[in-house]
C-alpha cells in the first residue's frame, strides 16, 4: 500500500529547522528509496516492481547492493554526513586533508565489510592521487560526475543564496579535492541553491529558479572539461516534464532524453526535473526516481533534498521516517543535530 505524507505538503508553514532537518532526510529517504534500483534498467525496475511505491530490499542481481535490507541508505548520505561534520568543524570551510582522510576512512570501512557501494569515479580518481601524494588543491581537476552534487545538501542548509556568488564560492570550495570543474561546480551549486531557498522559506518555484542561476555561475570555477552546458540543460528538462501528458510519461522522458547516468549534466537536471514535476509532494518525487534505475538513489536524493527544504519533515511519511532510522542506526539523531548545527550558522559567517 502506498504511503501518503503526514500532511499534505505545503499545507502548513514550517520553520526553518524543519526545513533544514527535511532537507538532509528527504536525501535519506530517497537514496534509501533509491538503493535496490541503482544501475538496473528502466524497464527491469518495472518488471520486479512496477513502480517504486516504498523502500524495497537489493535483489541480489544488482551489482553494487545486492542483498541490501529495505531503508538502508547509500555513500550519499553517508558522505552528505561527513561533509556536513566538516562544515561545521570548519565553521564553513572545510579542511581538504581532512575530508581526504575521512572519505578514504570510508572507502576502507566499506571493503572491510564487503560492500561494493564505494566511491564514486572521480572522487575515487581524486583521492588515489592524493594517497599518492598529490596535494589536495590539485586532485579534482577531472572530477565531473555527480558526486559532488550528491553530498552538496549541508552547504545549501549552511550558506543563505543571497548573496548567491557566496553560495556557489563555498560549492566550489568544497569541490576543490574532487571534483574541480566547471560542470561539477555548476551541478553542485544549483542543488545548494535549490536547497538553500528552500530552507529560507522560498517556494519549490524560486528554489529551481535560482538552481539554474547557480549552474551558470558554479560553471565559471574550476577547470575546464567538454560537456553540455548543466544550466541550459536543467531549464531545457523542467520544460520536458512540465508539458509531459502524465506522470508516467515525465518518468520516462526523464529516463530516455534527460538521462540517469553518474554525469553531472545527466544526474542534476533530472533530478531538478522531477522536483519540477512532482514540487507539491516530496514522497511522489523521490519514489518517481527511485523508479528511474540508472543511478537512481543519487538522482532521488537530490530530489528529496530539494524537495525537503521547501516542505519540511511532514512532507514524507512518518512510517518512511520511521523505516529509514530502523534500518540505519544512529542516523536519524546524526541528520537531526547536523541540521541545527548548520542553521546555526547559517548566516554568520
Amino acid at each position: 500500500m502506498p504511503l501518503a505524507a503526514d500532511a499534505a505538503p505545503g499545507s502548513t508553514v514550517s520553520g526553518a529547522l524543519d526545513r533544514a532537518h527535511g532537507a538532509l532526510l528527504g536525501l535519506a529517504i530517497g537514496d534509501a528509496l533509491g538503493m535496490p534500483t541503482q544501475m538496473l534498467s528502466r524497464s527491469r525496475v518495472r518488471e520486479l516492481w512496477g513502480r517504486i511505491e516504498g523502500f524495497e530490499a537489493a535483489p541480489l542481481e544488482n551489482e553494487i547492493a545486492s542483498g541490501t535490507p529495505a531503508g538502508r541508505v547509500t555513500d550519499d548520505t553517508d558522505q552528505a554526513v561527513i561533509l556536513g561534520r566538516l562544515l561545521l568543524a570548519g565553521r564553513g570551510v572545510v579542511d581538504l586533508d581532512a575530508y581526504a582522510a575521512q572519505l578514504l576512512a570510508w572507502q576502507d570501512r566499506m571493503v572491510r565489510l564487503g560492500s561494493l557501494d564505494l566511491l564514486g569515479p572521480s572522487t575515487l580518481k581524486a583521492l588515489t592521487a592524493y594517497r599518492a601524494g598529490v596535494p589536495a588543491t590539485e586532485t579534482g581537476r577531472c572530477g565531473d560526475t555527480n558526486g559532488a552534487a550528491m553530498r552538496v545538501a549541508p552547504v545549501g542548509v549552511l550558506m543563505p543564496a543571497d548573496p548567491l556568488v557566496g553560495l556557489v564560492e563555498a560549492v566550489a570550495q568544497v569541490d576543490v579535492m574532487t571534483h574541480n570543474t566547471g560542470i561539477a561546480n555548476a551541478g553542485a551549486a544549483a542543488v545548494a541553491a535549490a536547497v538553500s531557498v528552500g530552507v529560507g522559506g522560498g517556494s519549490v518555484a524560486e528554489s529551481l529558479e535560482v538552481a539554474g542561476l547557480a549552474a551558470e555561475l558554479g560553471s565559471t570555477y574550476g577547470c575546464f572539461v567538454p560537456g553540455a552546458d548543466v544550466a541550459a540543460r536543467i531549464l531545457w528538462a523542467r520544460g520536458l516534464v512540465a508539458a509531459a501528458g502524465s506522470d508516467d510519461a515525465a518518468v520516462d522522458a526523464v529516463a530516455t532524453l534527460v538521462g540517469t547516468g553518474v554525469a553531472t549534466q545527466e544526474a542534476v537536471p533530472a533530478a531538478l526535473a522531477l522536483a519540477e514535476r512532482f514540487g507539491a509532494d516530496p514522497w511522489r518525487a523521490c519514489c518517481a526516481a527511485a523508479s528511474l534505475g540508472g543511478d537512481s538513489d543519487t538522482i532521488a536524493a537530490m530530489v528529496g533534498a530539494v524537495l525537503g527544504a521547501c516542505h519540511g519533515v511532514a512532507a514524507f511519511p512518518s512510517a518512511a521516517r520511521a523505516a529509514v532510522a530502523a534500518a540505519n542506526p544512529g542516523l536519524g539523531p546524526q541528520l537531526a543535530e547536523l541540521a541545527a548545527g548548520l542553521l546555526g550558522l547559517r548566516g554568520s559567517l
